[in-house]
């Protein structure tokens, strides 16, 4: 950031004569002329495009503040470009060879965001979907509480007042040593991959209102635990899954395109020295 805005200040010294400009004319369609350099525009939208490449701390910055700086520097940048056109370094090889590779990476660019979009859009991802939840085995969850101590005597003890009817929540806020005491030792609902083995094996075991007749120990202590619920549990949400479908559909479609051109192509391997290669 520090030197992002060196660089925008160095190219800003007349931003007092920015900000005593008249207000811009508009250019069809709504895209305002925000600066003239002898005669030819330079529009809003070429400065919203300079501001979407800046860093995204950068982009938060207040308009106030870029706008003057990022004029004075696209009127800087204009002005190279022109002085270069005319030093003919547009005829230069080496610079005609960079256009060329950044004409490339454009079309490049531009064809795979086309392909894709063409292929990944709201109906072919639903439809995917629809074939991603088919696949996925609904999975048992248990909802639980639990009152965690630090010793098998305590523990022990808690088990006892629960079978003379004390309620099981009112004393785990007053007994467990669990972040979760505070709601009464309530767990929610989980998979047996989500809690260690021991305590996993223990609440799977129980019927729905059980109360584990002995204590479960695990690397955090001693816990007693009563099953509140069982279910089984469907696949995770459209929603959910949205930006990890759109993902793969779009690596699909990229694989699927370039093996339809390469079957169309004919592509000859060289070794590094430009020999040709033997397998």
């Amino acid at each position: 950031m520090p030197r992002l805005l060196l660089g925008l200040a160095l190219a800003a010294l007349t931003v007092s004569a920015v900000n005593a400009q008249t207000p811009p004319t508009m250019a069809p369609g709504g895209d305002p002329v925000i600066a003239r350099i002898d005669g030819q525009p330079i529009h809003r939208s070429e400065l919203q495009a300079t501001m979407r490449n800046l860093p995204p701390q950068a982009q938060g910055m207040p308009m106030e503040t870029l706008y003057p700086m990022l004029l004075e520097r696209i009127i800087d940048l204009r002005l190279i470009g022109s002085a270069a056109r005319s030093a003919k370094l547009d005829d230069d090889p080496a610079v005609k060879k960079k256009i060329a590779e950044a004409t490339d990476r454009a079309l490049q660019e531009a064809y795979l965001t086309r392909q894709v979009e063409a292929k990944v859009n709201e109906a072919a991802l639903r439809e995917k979907y629809k074939a991603y939840a088919a696949s996925v085995p609904g999975q048992e969850e248990v909802s639980a509480r639990h009152i965690l101590l630090k010793t098998e005597a305590e523990a022990k003890a808690v088990v006892v007042e629960l079978k003379k009817g004390v309620d099981f929540a009112e004393l785990a806020k007053r007994r467990s040593i669990d972040p979760a005491a505070s709601s009464g030792g309530d767990l929610g609902y989980f998979t047996k991959d989500q809690m260690v083995p021991e305590f996993s094996q223990a609440a799977f075991s129980l019927k729905k209102g059980e109360i584990t007749e002995a204590p479960v120990k695990t690397s955090f202590g001693w816990h007693v635990i009563r099953v509140e619920d069982k279910r089984t549990s469907g696949p995770p949400s459209f929603e959910e899954v949205r930006e990890e479908l759109s993902e793969g559909m779009s690596r699909e479609v990229i694989q699927d395109m370039l093996k339809d051109l390469r079957g169309k192509s004919k592509v000859e391997r060289f070794n590094l020295d430009g020999t040709p290669r033997t397998q």
